[in-house]
């Protein structure tokens, strides 16, 4: 393959195209972190970097809020949200994680799901996160395991990068270095939040076919995605029969994998 010279733009705009992707996903997992934060009821929720509602719609199902606002920069986004997710409790709003539009201590729980590593500036996302949140409040996220089993894109990605060695540089496993306990943790403790953990969120991801599997990258909706927009069409065919080639096909047709995400959670220091 003739190597990618340039970085293509990542877009995260499209409602149903996340949902095909990713989104399906992002919900399973979402359940697993609201059932590890294990938060007592009528609390008031925000939910940085809302994108299609996912984690807004199980913060409303399973945590009995009092109140959940989510915030996206994206105002498709904040749109298909409002449209997943209808309640007189819940409210969207366009904003950026770097710059909350809102003031100082007005919740207990601010959660952010599968956002963290596209922020161009993790600690100061994680300032306003505490910016927002009451002394004592939680301040919890949780991210993919790009460079391990989050193994739809890895299979991806494996795959691209050994037909295509500069591919590498597109690669969330390369690129997103914080997407580990380790790192998470650190992040957290370095930014002053106080009794930090980690854990390990698995889902299972079973697709009924390839093609189940295969038609979510074609919609233009995040990093591996974008790559393949950019390929020619025989490059694209090489690389779709690379990675269904290496895929635990079983005898029906479907394909069982797994999505692990890090999740990490932390209280906001009294004074």
């Amino acid at each position: 393959m003739t190597p990618s010279k340039a970085r293509p733009r990542e877009l995260w705009t499209a409602g149903d195209r996340y949902e095909a992707y990713v989104g399906r996903w992002s919900r399973l997992v979402a359940r697993e972190f609201i059932e590890w934060l294990r938060l007592p009821a009528r609390l008031r929720w925000l939910d940085v970097g809302c994108g299609t509602g996912a984690l807004t719609k199980t913060i409303l199902a399973r945590a009995a809020p009092a109140e959940v606002m989510g915030v996206d920069l994206s105002e498709e986004f904040v749109f298909a949200a409002s449209d997943r997710v209808q309640d007189t409790c819940v409210r969207f709003q366009i904003g950026e994680a770097l710059a909350l539009p809102l003031e100082n201590t007005g919740f207990d729980v601010v959660v952010s799901g599968l956002v963290l590593n596209f922020v161009p500036a993790p600690a100061t996302a994680i300032g306003e996160m505490r910016r927002v949140v009451r002394a004592g409040g939680t301040v919890a996220l949780y991210v993919w395991d790009y460079a391990g089993e989050m193994q739809m894109m890895r299979h991806f990605w494996n795959a691209a990068i050994a037909l295509d060695p500069s591919a590498r540089a597109l690669d969330e496993g390369e690129r997103f270095l914080i997407c580990k306990p380790g790192h998470l943790v650190a992040l957290f403790k370095d930014c002053g939040i106080r009794e930090t953990e980690c854990t390990i969120l698995d889902v299972p991801t079973v697709f009924r076919n390839f093609d189940d599997l295969w038609s979510p990258f074609l919609g233009g909706q995040g990093p591996a995605p974008t790559y393949w927009g950019t390929l020619s069409e025989d490059r694209q065919a090489r690389l779709r029969e690379h990675v269904r080639a290496r895929l635990p096909i079983a005898k029906d047709g479907s394909i069982h994998l797994i999505a692990r995400a890090f999740a990490v959670r932390g209280i906001e220091p009294v004074s």
